[in-house]
């Protein structure tokens, strides 16, 4: 069983990697015992919104991050909202693209948030982070 902050840089490494980097990562933390997932997101941040969050929470059932009940839910969607709210100061009103990096081991989950966002031909990056605990079984 990992510790949190294993599964917490598991999820940063998520975010950060290309599709390719994904799937060989994916498959060596399995071996490790942590689930995990990236699901690529775009757009205007506040127009992105619930899209963020759908997209985090679809990904998390999809590959079995999470089980189908309501309380490892709310805690991807609490966690993804969190994410969002790290990262809004900077990229509120701007064109932005990433990556959100989904990571659990037994009782903890992480979410992590890696944007570029668009400011003119300059690009800046930010990153959000958030973690919680939730029950084996639901």
């Amino acid at each position: 069983m990992s510790k949190s902050t294993d599964v917490t840089k598991a999820s940063v490494k998520i975010a950060i990697s290309s599709r390719d980097e994904e799937d060989k990562l994916v498959r060596e933390f399995k071996k490790e015992g942590i689930i995990s997932t990236g699901v690529d997101i775009g757009g205007n941040l506040l127009n992105s919104i619930p899209k963020i969050i759908e997209r985090a929470l679809v990904a998390a059932k999809r590959t079995g991050v999470i089980s189908d009940c309501h309380v490892h839910e709310g805690a991807v969607i609490g966690a993804t909202r969190e994410t969002i709210n790290q990262v809004s100061e900077k990229a509120t009103g701007f064109n932005v693209g990433g990556k959100i990096g989904i990571a659990r081991s037994g009782e903890h989950i992480s979410i992590c948030l890696f944007l570029s966002i668009g400011v003119l031909h300059l690009d800046d990056i930010v990153i959000g982070l958030a973690h919680r605990s939730i029950p084996d079984n639901c």
